[in-house]
């Protein structure tokens, strides 16, 4: 569905600059635009293989599996239908340990493999408690190092870049917060209903 918005929005621009007579000014718009893409992309490319690469070396020196295990307990109290020593709960702690490190991207592969395990442990195609959950924290993301926005205020020449890691910390640990109170809520709200069944 959200193609054909993209799809729409984009034919009735170009019909609209055709009608009005600005086609010259979005063909300009589309190719600055592409290039500035490009130029950020490249230069986001450096610090995110840094980034990788020192996420690695933590990983081979076992920093990761010190952070994941320090993390364990709350992440079983969240996710009490996974068991502990299954892959699924290896890759929802691999995922958060990236978001943390302000590696969204990294992040993404594990995200993606953490929902396929737990699609194999609910043997349903239908979204489980487990997922919901994990689903809300992800998109919260409690974050330590905004790695990439930093990396973006960088590319921009901002005097200050690694300003943001105090406000960044404060509002994702809220946000994160907000996400388990409201996933909790609903979590008990349904066991109340289905108790009264």
């Amino acid at each position: 569905m959200i193609n054909v918005i993209w799809a729409m929005l984009a034919v009735i621009g170009i019909v609209y600059a055709g009608i009005n007579g600005t086609m010259a000014e979005v063909n300009r718009a589309i190719f600055q635009t592409i290039d500035d893409s490009v130029m950020i992309t490249l230069s986001l490319m450096g610090v995110l293989i840094f980034w990788l690469g020192l996420m690695k070396v933590a990983e081979e020196a076992g920093l990761l599996r010190a952070l994941a295990k320090a993390f364990r307990p709350i992440v079983t109290r969240l996710f009490p239908d996974i068991p502990r020593d299954d892959p699924a709960m290896g890759y929802i702690l691999s995922n958060m340990t990236a978001n943390m490190l302000g590696l969204g991207n990294a992040a993404t592969p594990m995200g993606i493999k953490a929902m396929k395990e737990m699609k194999r442990l609910s043997g349903s195609d239908e979204a489980s408690r487990s997922m919901i959950t994990f689903l809300a924290l992800n998109t919260s993301s409690l974050t330590l190092i905004p790695t990439t926005v930093i990396a973006i205020r960088m590319k921009f020449d901002s005097a200050a870049p690694t300003e943001i890691i105090s406000s960044t910390l404060i509002a994702t640990a809220i946000s994160t917060m907000a996400a388990i109170l409201i996933d909790r809520y609903f979590y008990y709200q349904r066991r109340k209903k289905e108790r009264h069944i």
